[in-house]
Order: structure tokens, then C-alpha cells, then sequence
């Protein structure tokens, strides 16, 4: 039994409303010892919308994400039957790696609408010094993801961007994966693709919206769907759809970039959502990237080298990315078994120069 391949469709239970994180109580009454993970910011978002007493154990993660650190946090509460993570994708993958130690149920609390971390079995997982490590596929889907509308109205502009960026990977990793066989897929992988599509025509028609919302702290119509979109519908892409439904080019991308320090300001999702042209570009979708560019304006998302920080030894650099990229055991060469750095750079190179056409 391998946990990539199975139908993993994400939470238990996904609750999302104005002033939703007042039911954690009535949730967590099955549990005894329930524990918080949590990071210092992300506890004061939700604690200014929280208003009852915390009494439930505190832990603050280091930042990394890491094994190590979810390790260490469940050694010190090794009876806790629920792990309430509350935070955004790094916090929250860290929680989930403290429940998976210790046997128990988690419990997301999301503080960010950035990622589908909230919704998901799935965790990007770190090495302590920030370097990308591995994708863990743990054995419990969430208990319950709570999604408060006035909490995710507290999110900072960057992580709403990236979040799109992030969730508009959905259907280019996925139509990449997927290509000349649409008419061949299971059932499943079928739904997951149209969630796909349906969370490209959502972004396209709505993240504009969704950010003017933002800016304004009113959770409008197009900004809860933006939010359920980022966090459930993105969930459900890989839930469904199983290895065709979950990384390709783009997070390959990504992982590469992750390992130059200059990139580590720049957010997972605004990474990504740079990865989405290279795989475009690798496929030969050039024109699909001159479309995309308008909407990559208007949003925020970075559309060159220069937008993640790459401003020196920019060859040297991109080498380094499109050598990670192509590894064998990289998530790219589910695009093209026959994938090489050469390839990848080339198509770095590619939309570098789309992007200065667009100027």
C-alpha cells in the first residue's frame, strides 16, 4: 500500500464562516489532552479573533518545518490525543508532523489563506535550515479545518498573492500531468481535473476581487470563494486525483530555488507560481504564458528571475535551480521522463525573454 497512490480527498470536516473558530470548543470535546501549535504572529491573529481562554497547552514551532522540530515538540506533550495547529503552511506541516508521532488527531486552524495546508494529509517538509527535504503524505487526513472569515481577512496582501499563486498551479501541474490522456482517466482523476478548471475560472474571474475585499476587510462573495478555493478546492485537486493531481513542474521549480538563501524571503506560492511559466515554457506553451501575464500583473505574481530575487550570478544561479529541477526523483519528470537541466534552463531562459516582451 503506498499512501501516494490512494484517493486521499482532505478534511473530515471543513467549517468555514464568519466566526468559526469559536466552535473549537464543541470540536474538541471528544478529546482529553488536546495541545496548540502554533507560531508567535499567527497566535496573535487568531487570538484577536478568538474570545474565549486557551487552555489548552501552547507550543511555539522554530519556523523550519522540519521534522526535527515536530519531533521535538511532541516529545515534550506525549499524551496529547489532538494537535490543534494554528498558523499558516509551515506552522500547520509542523503540527502535522507532531500528530503523526504522536498518534493523534489534528486540528487545523488556518491564519493564512495561502496554501491548502489547512485542508490536507499532505505536508511540504523542510531541514532545518530551510531547505526543501520532502513531501510527507501522512496517515490521518484533518480532524477538522476551521476557516474563519474574519481571521482570513487578517492575512497581509503577500501571502494572499502567493496563496494564488500557489492554488493556479492546480490546473497547469495537473493539465501538464494529465495531457493526451483526458479521455482516458478514471472517474476519480476525471473530478479532480475539473476541480482544477474550475479553480482556474475562479481565480481568473474572482482573485482580483478576492484582493480588493482584502484590502477592504469585507468578506465579499468572491473573497470566500477565493478562500475556499486556496484552501479546500486546491486540497481536493490531489485528494481526488492522486499522483496526477498533485506536483509537477512548478513545485519542482520551487524546490530548486529553495536552496538558494537569496529566495528564501520570497513565498512558496509566489515560487511556484514563477515554476508555472518554466513548466509552460518546457512544454512549449509559449502563448499560454503571454496570456497569463496580464493576470500575473494585476495579481502580484513574480514573472521573472528578478521578481524571486535572482539578481546575481544569475547563470551560475539558474544552473543550480534547473540541475535540482530535473532529478530523476523531482516531481518535473512526471512532465518528461526525459527531462535534463539543459531543458530546464533553456526554459528559464525562455521566459526570462517572454517577460521582457511584456515590459
Amino acid at each position: 500500500m503506498n499512501l501516494m497512490q490512494e484517493l486521499r480527498p482532505g478534511a473530515n470536516r471543513y467549517i468555514s464562516e464568519a466566526g468559526a473558530a469559536q466552535n473549537l470548543p464543541a470540536i474538541l470535546a471528544p478529546f482529553k489532552q488536546p495541545i496548540v501549535v502554533t507560531g508567535t504572529k499567527s497566535f496573535a491573529a487568531f487570538k484577536a479573533h478568538y474570545t474565549d481562554t486557551i487552555t489548552w497547552p501552547i507550543f511555539h514551532y522554530d519556523g523550519s518545518a522540519s521534522d526535527e522540530n515536530g519531533a521535538a515538540i511532541a516529545a515534550q506533550a506525549p499524551t496529547a490525543d489532538a494537535v490543534i495547529g494554528i498558523g499558516g503552511g509551515r506552522v500547520l506541516d509542523t503540527a502535522k508532523v507532531v500528530a503523526e508521532v504522536l498518534g493523534a488527531a489534528f486540528i487545523s486552524v488556518p491564519t493564512l489563506a495561502s496554501n491548502c495546508a489547512p485542508f490536507t494529509p499532505i505536508g511540504a517538509i523542510y531541514h532545518p535550515d530551510h531547505t526543501f527535504k520532502r513531501v510527507a503524505y501522512f496517515t490521518q487526513a484533518p480532524y477538522a479545518t476551521v476557516v474563519d472569515w474574519d481571521i482570513m481577512l487578517t492575512t497581509p496582501q503577500a501571502y494572499f498573492v502567493a496563496g494564488i499563486g500557489d492554488t493556479l498551479a492546480k490546473w497547469y501541474e495537473m493539465e501538464g500531468l494529465t495531457r493526451g490522456r483526458e479521455n482516458q482517466l478514471p472517474a476519480f482523476t476525471r473530478l479532480s481535473r475539473a476541480t482544477a478548471k474550475v479553480i482556474l475560472e475562479t481565480l481568473q474571474s474572482e482573485a482580483k476581487d478576492a484582493l480588493d475585499a482584502l484590502a477592504a476587510g469585507d468578506a465579499t462573495p468572491a473573497f470566500t470563494d477565493t478562500v475556499d478555493t486556496i484552501i479546500g478546492l486546491a486540497g481536493d485537486v490531489g485528494g481526488f486525483g492522486g499522483a496526477d493531481g498533485r506536483q509537477a513542474g512548478a513545485h519542482a521549480i520551487h524546490n530548486g530555488l529553495s536552496y538558494l538563501p537569496e529566495t528564501h524571503d520570497v513565498l512558496h506560492g509566489s515560487k511556484v507560481a514563477y515554476g508555472i511559466l518554466v513548466q509552460l515554457a518546457y512544454t512549449g506553451d509559449a502563448d499560454e504564458i503571454r496570456q497569463l501575464q496580464p493576470f500575473y500583473a494585476t495579481i502580484g505574481l513574480p514573472n521573472n528571475l528578478t521578481a524571486v530575487n535572482m539578481t546575481e550570478d544569475v547563470a551560475a544561479k539558474a544552473k543550480t535551480v534547473a540541475a535540482w529541477a530535473a532529478k530523476p526523483e523531482e516531481s518535473f519528470s512526471l512532465i518528461d521522463p526525459a527531462i535534463t537541466p539543459a531543458k530546464v534552463e533553456a526554459a528559464m531562459q525562455l521566459v526570462e525573454k517572454l517577460a521582457a516582451e511584456a515590459k
